[in-house]
């Protein structure tokens, strides 16, 4: 094969069918991790049961930070298959999959087939991308419907587009921006809107904001976006404040959410998350910002380019900062790099890989000496070398694929060396990704709550002192009772002081109240009401934290 001669049909469905076979075998193997994985299982997991798809819910106390579309969408998983890590994670999985099939469309409609083909192998296998769709957070379903709203306005702008074809993708465009709001919040909106702001002012193409389908576009945001929002401010009046305000311009402009980093945060975040991409992005970047045809046409890929720089210097300017917060540049950079590949010959791209291939020498000979570095007393040595062997399984993934890639791109043989480059970078992360179970002990409530789950037959109270396990709500199928913790709870308790307990005092007269009793809590805490002489038999341990119940409670 050359770059000129696409695949053929039947090795696309098989490439694809591998693709699939690898993208969602893991979900069900590794343990919910805290915080994100074990908070977004529990909201769902409680709008599940209870029934109420209008007010979010954590630990049965009131949620606001974020909209309910991922939460609606697993929650309905959990009714329809029951509650699983696999339906945990299918939301992210699912839309993860969905964007790279919208990078593929998007490319052949734009750019051309083969532009379409690279730009999907390099979404599909680039790290950060595959590490979030394997991950239940927020971030994929958002970056799903952000990149559905950039590829509509694009299809409708280009060049070619009838009135009626551009009418209607831009209408797709709006109700795919309203789905990124109830995915995220306005950053759905506010981030395509300050993209295509840039582009008008930067081209001077202010007819481009004639396009736009105002009337009727805007009518569709609002029936599909607001509803939610209505009726949840009707239910809970407290609700408008602490979404709009705090959980926007405050998380922005302010570190009240204690995710203060550096202005640089995301470039070794986005170094990282482009492997094994990373050193074509300088060529694509370049190639994006040339006119390509009239200089009053749109440009689709300078769009991009705008798009993929300001989202990423949003992210770093804000106070509040995670490594996933960029993911919606991904797409952007897939497709760019497709383009450039398209019109790179095959040696090439040869110098592309064989960094990859170092890099994967490196990590497998690395792996093994950075687990004293790196271990703590809640992550000891014995942890990471559990984790070990699948680090430098990636690592060596990565390895044959940049040697593959290495090998045929000097034989001439673009796709091939691209396919190898891509598949090597997909399976080397989803090693490492699948691995990470290995550090479970730590990070997961799981083995600590099949411990616990004997003794919780019956309806027994259960308190949470000085602490909050993310993860363990999911796992014991039911809340606890917050003893002196706020933490993210903080507004809801607020507003529902009935649902925890404000000190250790009022604890212990609870406790000494009780018949039957549970009770989690770290080390040093535990320690404390021990040598105040609080009556507690431990029935569980892990590496942070102490379970115990009353000495009379039986299994």
């Amino acid at each position: 094969m050359t770059s000129q001669t696409p695949p053929k049909r039947s090795a696309l469905i098989l490439l694809a069918a591998v693709f699939i076979a690898v993208w969602f075998g893991n979900l069900e193997y590794r343990k919910l991790i805290r915080p994100d994985e074990g908070r977004y299982a529990e909201i769902s997991r409680e709008m599940a049961v209870t029934g109420d798809w209008v007010t979010p819910r954590l630990n049965g106390i009131k949620y606001f930070e974020k909209p309910p579309l991922q939460y609606w969408a697993t929650a309905a998983a959990y009714r329809l298959f029951g509650e699983h890590h696999w339906t945990t994670r299918l939301w992210p999985a699912l839309t993860g999959l969905f964007g790279i099939l919208l990078v593929y469309f998007a490319g052949r409609r734009l750019f051309g087939p083969s532009a379409a083909l690279y730009a999907t192998l390099v979404l599909a296998s680039s790290a950060g991308y595959v590490a979030v769709g394997h991950t239940n957070t927020l971030d994929m379903g958002l970056t799903f419907f952000m990149t559905a709203t950039l590829i509509a306005f694009l299809l409708a702008q280009r060049a070619g587009a009838s009135p009626a074809n551009s009418r209607g993708w831009m209408l797709v465009a709006w109700t795919c921006a309203a789905l990124a709001v109830l995915s995220k919040g306005l950053i759905g909106i506010v981030l395509p809107a300050a993209a295509l702001a840039i582009y008008v002012a930067l081209q001077r193409d202010f007819g481009l904001l004639r396009r736009l389908q105002w009337r009727t576009g805007i009518t569709i945001f609002l029936a599909v976006a607001a509803p939610w929002f209505v009726l949840v401010q009707l239910a809970n009046p407290e609700f408008a404040r602490f979404f709009f305000i705090h959980e926007h311009f405050e998380r922005f402009l302010t570190k009240v959410h204690h995710r203060v980093e550096p202005w640089w945060f995301f470039f070794p975040m986005l170094a990282i998350g482009m492997l094994p991409w990373l050193t074509l992005l300088p060529q694509a970047f370049a190639r994006a910002w040339h006119t390509q045809g009239p200089a009053r046409a749109f440009q689709p890929a300078r769009f991009l380019l705008i798009w993929a720089v300001f989202i990423f210097t949003f992210f770093s300017l804000s106070n509040s900062k995670l490594p996933s917060y960029i993911l919606p540049i991904f797409p952007a950079l897939a497709l760019l790099i497709g383009i450039k590949l398209a019109e790179t010959e095959a040696r090439g791209l040869l110098w592309h890989a064989v960094p990859v291939l170092l890099a994967g020498v490196a990590i497998v000979m690395l792996a093994p000496g950075v687990v004293v570095k790196v271990s703590t007393l809640v992550l000891p040595p014995l942890l990471y070398q559990a984790y070990v062997p699948w680090i430098a399984a990636g690592g060596f993934a990565a390895l044959i694929g940049g040697g593959c890639a290495a090998y045929c791109c000097r034989r001439g043989k673009l796709d091939t060396g691209l396919i190898a480059m891509g598949f090597g970078g997909l399976l080397a992360t989803q090693l490492v990704i699948t691995g990470h179970n290995a550090l479970s002990p730590s990070y997961s409530g799981y083995n600590l709550a099949q411990e616990i789950k004997p003794y919780l037959s019956k309806p027994v109270p259960f308190f949470s002192v000085r602490t909050y396990d993310q993860t363990l709500p999911f796992y014991l199928q039911r809340t606890v009772t917050l003893v002196a913790f706020q933490g993210e709870f903080a507004y809801g308790l607020e507003h529902e002081p009935r649902l925890w307990l404000p000190d250790i005092p009022s604890f212990e007269r609870a406790w000494r109240s009780e018949r039957r009793a549970l009770a989690i809590m770290e080390p040093d805490t535990y320690a404390e009401l021990k040598r105040s002489g609080l009556p507690m038999q431990v029935i569980a341990r892990d590496i942070r934290r102490v379970v115990v119940k009353k000495p009379d409670a039986a299994p």
